[in-house]
């Protein structure tokens, strides 16, 4: 079976995103300016995750929905009814409460009611022969962990056979951050509404959205005039940026790289980051490390220009050097203290990635013109906190790190999250979990120097290199599958990725 991650979400699933907290207003104005009510949107909400279900499991029977006591659990009511009129046998279990349900899920529970339908408690046994299981219990309000009889009803669908529709978002997995502080439901597809949330694609989204769907219910075309605060990137925005090359173009017209690292023993570190450079259309790249490194450099790569870094050659590097990359391999002694030294005042774009950034940790000062690529646990030690911080609000995180620090800020890991100084933020929707290995930040770190190279600025050079290193290795989990992926796999189909006008003749 492929894993969902390898495969880049469909077309229909928008560009634009909307924080959690911003949903229900949203929703409600989009409603006024259209003429509609909250319940005519449920309806076509519920409608739309019915035809999404048929069209996933047109043979299944007999449907279970779970239903919360919110609209989340509205909408699956009308999943439900709708399910019953085409002939499937639709068993309810919905939460209880003391409470009212609100006026559009009381209406949509009335209309299930009215059409003979049943609703059982959350403790009865679950009824035998269910195919499907539709997931409306929890909402994009939720902020904290599942309460522990809601957790048993997960628990319970994450175990059985059937695979789960979720509407709107797995209940428990957090709107605005990703983050799953208890219980979270597994399913093999999501539908969303209106608008996409950021915790549908960070954090540990990957792990529980499935194949992500997404329905306007309508409001398309005034959702078109809003300005979203947060943009999705993924592959089909390369061409945008990378625009085919003047044919009188020379070397020169497309930049040149200094990249300084590779203390003793990390030649490969800093290789990988010169020939990724390379393979992203970087002009010219020279790289400044240990002497001992220049020989094993060169011979896997003769195209690099290399030379020992010393004061003299750093000064000259730096008066050529259009771009500076500074950290892969660069280690924290003296010689790599005293290289950083001298490029903090560097006034051109610059990469500062990791020994630079625990350097920087350590020292800490802002700068615009500098672009910083940490994974988690340099994110956490530039904020002088832990991972399990980081990774509870990757959004915030980004955002404080560049509030910290400036310029634009990189935060790797699975839906990786690009901030700039200016206020702009987005999560890269590419790249799968064969990226987890060694090496692939130093690829990345070449990829984005080159983007910075050609002279695309710091924030569109960064999203712009996150994408292609993730959709470099989506092509090669496509085709091989993401266990035991090296770093340098990628070079093979990076190539292919920064030409995006080249038309693909394997479609892959």
């Amino acid at each position: 079976m492929t894993d969902h991650t390898m495969n880049k979400n469909p077309a229909s699933v928008p560009h634009s995103i909307w924080p959690a907290q911003a949903l229900p207003r949203l929703e409600q104005e989009a409603a006024d300016a259209l003429g509609l009510t909250l319940f005519e949107l449920m309806q076509r909400a519920g409608f739309a995750a019915f035809t999404l279900a048929r069209e996933c499991w047109p043979d299944a029977r007999h449907w279970l929905i779970l239903c919360g006591h919110g609209n989340n659990g509205g909408d699956g009511y009308v999943v439900a009814r709708l399910a019953q009129a085409a002939g499937i046998q639709a068993s309810v279990i919905a939460l209880q409460s003391e409470k009212p349900l609100p006026e559009e899920a009381e209406s949509a529970r009335e209309a299930w009611l009215n059409a003979g339908g049943t609703v059982h408690a959350p403790d009865v046994a679950w009824p035998e022969g269910v195919e499907v299981i539709v997931d409306g219990l929890l909402g994009t309000g939720l902020h904290s962990a599942p309460r522990d009889d809601i957790a048993a009803l997960i628990d319970h669908a994450n175990a059985h056979p059937a695979p789960v529709l979720a509407l709107d978002i797995p209940s428990g997995l957090l709107a605005q951050t990703g983050a799953t502080p208890g219980a979270v439901i597994h399913a093999a597809h999501t539908i969303t509404f209106i608008a996409l949330k950021p915790g549908l694609l960070t954090g540990k989204a990957r792990d529980v959205v499935g194949q992500l769907h997404h329905n306007a219910l309508g409001l398309e075309g005034w959702l078109a005039g809003q300005e979203p605060p947060y943009l999705r990137f993924d592959g089909s925005l390369l061409a945008d940026w990378l625009k085919p090359r003047r044919p009188t173009s020379n070397k020169g017209d497309h930049g040149k790289l200094l990249i300084v690292g590779g203390d003793h023993g990390t030649a490969g570190a800093i290789r990988m980051t010169g020939e990724a450079a390379l393979r992203a259309g970087a002009g010219l790249v020279r790289i400044l490390t240990r002497s001992d490194n220049i020989v094993p450099v060169l011979a896997a790569r003769p195209e690099l220009m290399v030379q020992a870094l010393t004061p003299e050659s750093l000064e000259d590097n730096l008066e050529w050097a259009d771009v500076v990359v500074i950290g892969p391999g660069l280690g924290q002694q003296k010689w790599g203290r005293q290289a950083l030294q001298k490029i903090e005042n560097f006034r051109k774009p610059m990469l500062w990635d990791a020994d630079a950034l625990n350097l920087l940790a350590i020292n800490p000062d802002k700068r615009h013109n500098r672009l910083l690529t940490p994974h988690p646990g340099e994110a956490a030690r530039l904020l002088n906190t832990d991972v399990a911080e980081i990774e509870s609000d990757r959004l915030l995180s980004a955002q404080r790190l560049v509030k910290q620090y400036g310029g634009t800020v990189v935060l790797k890991g699975a839906g990786t999250v690009v901030a700039s100084h200016e206020g702009t933020l987005g999560i890269v929707d590419a790249g799968n979990a064969g990226m987890a290995s060694g090496g692939m930040g130093d690829v990345l770190s070449g990829i984005i120097g080159a983007l910075l190279a050609q002279k695309l600025p710091l924030f569109e050079a960064a999203a712009a290199g996150c994408i292609a290193h993730g959709v470099a290795a989506d092509k090669l989990a496509a085709r091989y599958g993401t266990r035991g992926m090296l770093a340098t796999d990628l070079f093979s189909t990076l190539v292919r990725v920064v030409n995006p006008d080249v038309i693909d003749p394997d479609h892959d």
